[in-house]
């Protein structure tokens, strides 16, 4: 039995669990990126990678679209029923897919998050929000002009910001020595975003925003 993102139900009763969170999670999970092999494994395709790996930690997909402005899965997490988009077009028209998928499925403000790199955040750092602006993100600039409004769930996902030139850094692939603080980034990023579906957004946010995945853990700064 599936049930709606942010709450669990006794699959006798139909009630919630004692525990169950009653604030929606997001079902609507989009992850930001540009198109294309040659953007594959960029830092600004960060928002992909996190849907691949949820897509892994999924128990099911039961039904994919794939057009030729996006791809669409809808999934079963710990019998919540989410669905998983990644907009085809470039970065600064992502807006447009979102706008339509939101219209298709009916989806209110408090079931979207959007998953995005971040400059501003040192690579090691998630930050989740239930609303606000889009930081200059171009990704995000389109979602809420196109929406009409930045109420809606946002896990911003450190990359860091470069020296010189920005728009060079984020189309470029991670360094050797970056990759395996990557991965454990990516592997925190899908853990947050499941757990805002699974028990809300506050729930994400309490757990992961004060994380700095790039520290070593303090019994180790102890030792040292």
């Amino acid at each position: 039995m599936l049930v709606p993102a942010g709450g669990n139900l006794n699959p006798m009763s139909g009630r919630l669990v004692d525990g169950a969170s009653t604030e929606p999670g997001p079902r609507l999970i989009v992850g930001l990126g540009n198109p294309g092999l040659a953007y594959e494994a960029t830092r600004h395709n960060v928002g992909f990678l996190v849907l691949d790996r949820i897509l892994e930690r999924a128990g099911r997909c039961f039904q994919k679209e794939s057009r030729s402005d996006r791809i669409l899965l809808d999934v079963e997490y710990e019998g919540l029923a989410l669905t998983l988009v990644k907009p085809l077009r470039f970065m600064n028209a992502s807006g447009e897919v979102v706008a339509e998928v939101v219209r298709e499925r009916n989806t209110a403000p408090n079931e979207l998050m959007v998953v995005a790199d971040c400059l501003d955040l040192p690579l090691g750092r998630l930050r989740l929000r239930k609303a606000g602006s889009s930081g200059g993100h171009r990704g995000l600039d389109s979602i809420i002009r196109e929406l009409g409004s930045d109420v809606f769930a946002r896990s911003r996902v450190g990359i860091g910001r470069p020296d010189g030139e920005a728009v060079d850094y984020v189309l470029s692939r991670w360094s050797d020595a970056d990759l395996p603080l990557v991965r454990q980034v990516i592997e925190t990023a899908t853990e947050a975003v499941l757990v805002a579906a699974v028990s809300g957004v506050d729930a994400a946010m309490n757990r992961y925003n004060g994380l700095n995945l790039a520290e070593p853990p303090e019994a180790e700064q102890e030792e040292e």
